[in-house]
Parts: structure tokens; sequence; C-alpha cells
């Protein structure tokens, strides 16, 4: 899902998203936001109306990903959802809402869910933050989802370290938020670098990667792109697509197996 001013075209040729179905041969849906929707084309991941299950924009992309599944006689164990800033939010909101349909999500300078509610407004969640407890993330995310026992979507965050619009704390609160989802605790197994970013992953009760994160150093909002044609190497460089020698959706699609 694109961020705001964006559109589903560009962002599926900006992220690389599109050249890598082709090379990896998978389905690929783009919603596109209409501007009656949202002036700005932002995907309302903050209106309470469109991140609950069964209403508004959430259950319009569930439709989605149940068309799309028909449509190509997809594997249902086999979905995904991504999506930068706004779309980031609405990963997350996805996740929640719906998490019998994804096996995992990638937010890119995203939002964890219910952040804005939790802060009061939007602006305050995206500028300021909510301050909460794991427990009170994790419990947001279990009431969108009510009497759900699992399994919950593994999650990938890639957040740049010099984002001023949608600031990289939240990072950290999703981590929060989905670790305790997850049951696993909040001490990364895994702590290194990839292409110079910091890299971490935390493993859940069962031993697989239930969170993983990319601090993407001094990168401001955008989702991260590595031009070329080389192996790991996707994306066009642009406005919100920042070449910091790492594509995200190479490192989403290599963790999704999906190549």
């Amino acid at each position: 899902m694109h961020g705001c001013t964006q559109n589903a075209a560009g962002y599926g040729t900006g992220t690389g998203r599109q050249q890598l179905a082709d090379r990896w041969k998978f389905s690929v849906v783009l919603p596109q936001q209409q501007s009656a929707n949202n002036l700005s084309g932002c995907f309302n991941w903050f209106r309470t109306a469109d991140i609950q299950r069964g209403r508004g924009e959430a259950a319009s992309l569930a439709q989605m990903v149940d068309r799309q599944l028909a449509d190509v006689s997809g594997d249902a164990s086999r979905v995904y959802v991504t999506g930068l800033s706004a779309g980031g939010g609405t990963t997350a909101v996805m996740m929640a809402a719906y998490p019998e349909k994804f096996a995992a999500g990638g937010v890119v300078a995203g939002l964890p869910y219910g952040c804005a509610q939790a802060a009061g407004s939007p602006y305050v969640c995206m500028y300021v933050g909510a301050s909460r407890t794991p427990g009170q993330w994790g419990d947001r995310v279990r009431a969108a989802r009510p009497g759900y026992t699992g399994p919950w979507p593994a999650l990938t965050v890639l957040h740049g370290t010099a984002d001023h619009t949608v600031k990289s704390a939240h990072m950290t609160d999703l981590v929060e938020q989905w670790t305790e989802v997850h049951g696993a605790d909040r001490t990364a197994d895994v702590s290194d670098t990839v292409a110079g970013h910091p890299h971490q992953v935390f493993r859940g009760p069962d031993g697989k990667a239930a969170v993983e994160t990319y601090a993407l150093t001094g990168m401001g909002h955008g989702r991260p792109v590595d031009p070329g044609s080389a192996g790991e190497q996707c994306g066009v460089a642009g406005a919100y697509f920042p070449d910091v020698n790492l594509c995200a959706a190479h490192r989403l699609g290599s963790a999704w197996a999906l190549g």
C-alpha cells in the first residue's frame, strides 16, 4: 500500500515490487486510495471506522485478498501485506484485524496498530507518539480480533533513523506490540548489520522469527531501495524512495520465501 500523495502504479514501480514479481513469479495486488476517501491519498490508518474488522477500508482490503486468491487460485497460507507510511500503518491494521489472512507483514516507516486512538490524534501519534506498555500495545491488537488464538503474522519493520515525518521510535513501539502478541521477549536473538544498517531478529517461543527490524542509518521518510540489476537490487530512486543500498522489497520477499 502506497503512502500519502502517491499512487499504486508508481508505488509498484518505485519499490521494485513489480520488478521482483516478474523475476520471482508471484502475484501482487496494489490497492489505490481514492481522493473521495482521503484528499491527500492516504490510507486511513487513523480512522476508527476504517481500522476495524468488517468495516471501512480494512474490510475492502480483506475483500481484495479474497478476490485475488480466487482469481489466481492462490495459496491462502502464503499471503503477505506491506506498505509505506500511511500504507505501513494500514499494514499493521490488516495484521491486527485479519491475522488469519496473512502469514507476515512489512511495515515501512509506519506505526503500531491503534496508535492514533492511544495518542488522541494521528498527528500526536506521528510526531510525538503514544506512551504505552508492551502489554497495552498488545491488547490493542488482540481487541481487533476478539477470541483469536493465532497464529499471528510475523512482522518486519524498516524505518529511517532520520525520519521526521513518522518518528523512528515507532519501530520500537511496533517491536513491543508484536513481540508481546507473539509471546516473545524483547531481547534480540540476532543483532548484526545488513548493507551497513543495524538489523535485529526477535524469535518467538517456537524459535521462528516473530519480529525483524532494519534501522536505516541516516535515512529520512521513505521506503529504501537499491537500484540495479544484481541479485539483491531492486527499486527506482526518487521522492520517498531513497537509495540506501538496501531494497526493502527484496529483503521482505526473501524473508517470505517468494523468490
